[in-house]
């Protein structure tokens, strides 16, 4: 993924202090208000720049329980959820949370401390290659390599993880890093990668194709999932339906598109659905899927 950014306006943030409180202070330009976490000794420095620079932080018993604290976050409120983590074992620990965010496509920034930078790859103590162990799990990670970088990263990792289909960003800070003072200035920009470019706008042909499909089916379906919970269209979804009468079918993750009692509702589908909706996937002549992720498997 290229992590090339285009400067449009030059305007100059005003950041000051060291590695981790460029962070905080960053977090504060992207609007977080919350952040779910537990500390450790490589991250004991972003703690002192919290409690100098203060967000809400909700200390969890255990990083498990911090990162899906920060999926419900991101699930209700639909923001990014944002998690901080020590380095080895308390990076380890997020894995699962960060593999379900993925698969439930929720945008999670999440922040792990690393040991310092001259003994990354020495087998240090509390040392884990959470770069290489997130990689098949996550939208993008990041190691941050020099403190100037700092403003640039968190603004793509936010970006990142909410546009397009969301997902779950690691950023690895090794401790010397947030230690370090910031030397220089940071210009806005707005963030432009040209390895990522998400899809924001409907391709109108294929819409006719699919329009075209549907109006000679005899036996058309529905599957709607969180995609439709996600994009707040379940009014719009409800409305097209009704409309054309084309019974519907959720994905777990997709209850609530449509009211449980509505006509056309046929249950839940998939290994714990319905019989009905499972039957209807298996007999239907075109099956529509609107926010809803195909496994096949």
């Amino acid at each position: 993924m290229g992590v090339n950014v285009e400067v449009e306006e030059k305007t100059e943030l005003k950041l000051k202090g060291s590695g981790a409180d460029i962070l905080i202070q960053s977090l504060k330009e992207q609007g977080v208000d919350i952040i779910f976490g537990y500390p450790g000794g490589a991250v004991l420095p972003i703690y002192d720049a919290l409690h100098r620079n203060p967000i809400r932080h909700v200390l969890a018993r255990h990083e498990q329980g911090a990162i899906h604290a920060a999926e419900g976050y991101a699930r209700v409120s639909g923001k990014p959820g944002v998690v901080i983590a020590t380095s080895g074992p308390g990076a380890t620990n997020l894995v699962t949370g960060i593999a379900d965010a993925m698969l439930d496509s929720l945008p999670l920034v999440v922040f792990t401390g690393q040991v310092a930078s001259t003994v990354i790859g020495t087998d240090a103590f509390q040392e884990a290659d959470i770069i290489g162990i997130t990689q098949p799990i996550t939208k993008h990670n990041y190691q941050v390599k020099s403190v100037e970088d700092f403003p640039r990263i968190i603004k793509e990792a936010f970006y990142i993880a909410s546009t397009g289909r969301p997902g779950p960003v690691v950023v690895d800070i090794p401790k010397d890093i947030s230690n370090e003072l910031f030397k220089g200035t940071q210009e806005q920009s707005k963030v432009n990668l040209p390895g990522y470019q998400p899809t924001t706008h409907p391709n109108y042909l294929q819409i006719q194709k699919a329009a075209q499909l549907l109006s000679k089916a005899e036996k058309p379906l529905i599957l709607a999932g969180a995609g439709v919970l996600a994009a707040e269209a379940t009014e719009e979804l409800k409305a097209f339906i009704e409309r054309h009468q084309i019974p519907i079918t959720n994905t777990l993750l997709g209850l609530g598109t449509i009211e449980g009692t509505h006509p056309l509702f046929l249950g839940m589908a998939g290994m714990h659905g319905t019989y009905t909706a499972n039957t209807a996937i298996c007999d239907c002549d075109v099956l529509l899927n609107i926010g809803a992720a195909l496994m096949i498997g």
